[in-house]
């Protein structure tokens, strides 16, 4: 059976570092099934610069450095180099769509140019492309590979406390 694989922009690697959480919910279902050999997840170079600090996000700090590589280094992460192909079709997106960033563009060329039917991303820009061309081509959205909870997590929710919902 072929592996599914899906792209991933930096924003998904970020939510997912930062422990963001209105993000890492949503990442944890395509984590899981890449870590179980079902799946492959694409991603620029770029990402690697791009996850120490998203505009309008905080910089992670420093002391993260070797879990930010180790986790780079998982054989379900595949890595793909901006050349010149990619560069030309980034820069021709960026004519067609003023309001795409230019790492924006990069992420969606790789996608398109290594033919990844998914794109996985929480950056409004890319999620309101409304290009139909692209879209027949590729799916852009949140991460939506449900996150199944086996025994070990259930065990693990069971045992935190939970929030009182009585009044004083």
């Amino acid at each position: 059976m072929a592996k599914q694989i899906v792209y991933w922009d930096s924003c998904c690697f970020l939510g997912l570092l930062n422990n963001e959480q209105d993000k890492v919910h949503l990442c944890q279902g395509t984590i899981r099934k890449a870590e179980s050999g079902e799946l492959i997840i694409v991603t620029s170079a770029i990402t690697f610069i791009e996850v120490i600090r998203m505009k309008g996000k905080p910089k992670l700090k420093k002391a993260i450095e070797n879990t930010i590589q180790q986790f780079f280094s998982n054989s379900f992460i595949s890595i793909h180099n901006v050349d010149r192909e990619v560069g030309i079709r980034a820069r021709n997106l960026m004519w067609r769509h003023q309001a795409l960033q230019p790492k924006d563009s990069i992420h969606l060329a790789t996608a398109l140019f290594h033919n990844i039917p998914t794109l996985h991303t929480f950056d409004n820009e890319l999620l309101s492309l409304k290009d139909r061309h692209i879209k027949q081509k590729i799916k852009i959205c949140k991460p939506d590979i449900q996150y199944q909870m086996d025994f070990d997590d259930l065990n693990k929710e069971a045992k935190q406390p939970k929030a009182s919902t009585d009044k004083p």
